[in-house]
């Protein structure tokens, strides 16, 4: 994988205690669940906005994590390219989506530190169902899911549980479910309304 804005010593040193700063300022506070694993898929949810982006960012260095996230191909094209490869965009053909689990369980296979983050919704606007990609990822590559989480409304945000895939993907989304039904998004309206069923 490449080298990002995270790998940067001086950079992510710096940007730790600005990001903490920033959260502050806006009244957020920073949940941490210190777990000694090194290789483990993140859900990013819920995703509603392009804000979320912004608060994932201020989130993965004041909890001075090392992250990768999932984006989609163009956002690492043009001119701007080589800045969101910086930070951290793994570039997705959406097209593709069955290559896209073999390529990132590759990927777990290879380093021995990886923390890859996917909001499963794949968009932000509204959507009935997620996508499953993040659970096919972390069984194939025999890595947990750490329960990452933006809740705007108690303006908290950080990682929440850890669960170990079972491969019964209806039986662990169970617990998954139970956790967001509790967590509200920028714009709620655009939300999975776990609650609902």
């Amino acid at each position: 994988m490449q080298k990002t804005i995270f790998h940067t010593p001086v950079i992510s040193h710096a940007m730790h205690y600005i990001a903490r700063g920033v959260l502050f300022v806006l009244g957020w506070t920073v949940q941490a669940n210190p777990q000694d694993i090194q290789k483990y898929v993140v859900i990013a949810a819920p995703h509603t906005s392009n804000w979320d982006f912004f608060y994932t960012m201020l989130l993965a260095f004041a909890l001075k994590l090392k992250v990768y996230a999932m984006g989609k191909k163009s956002l690492t094209q043009g001119p701007f390219g080589p800045v969101m490869l910086w930070f951290g965009i793994i570039p997705i053909d959406r097209s593709q989506s069955n290559n896209v689990v073999a390529q990132t369980v590759a990927a777990f296979d290879r380093h021995d530190r990886l923390i890859v983050v996917i909001p499963p919704s794949g968009t932000r606007n509204k959507v009935r169902y997620w996508k499953t990609g993040f659970y096919h990822i972390a069984h194939g590559a025999g890595v947990p899911i750490a329960l990452g989480f933006i809740d705007y409304k108690r303006k908290c945000g950080g990682i929440g549980p850890f669960i170990t895939t079972s491969g019964d993907i209806e039986g662990d989304m169970v617990e998954i479910k139970a956790f967001y039904s509790g967590v509200t998004g920028r714009i709620p309206e655009n939300q999975i309304d776990f609650k609902a069923g």
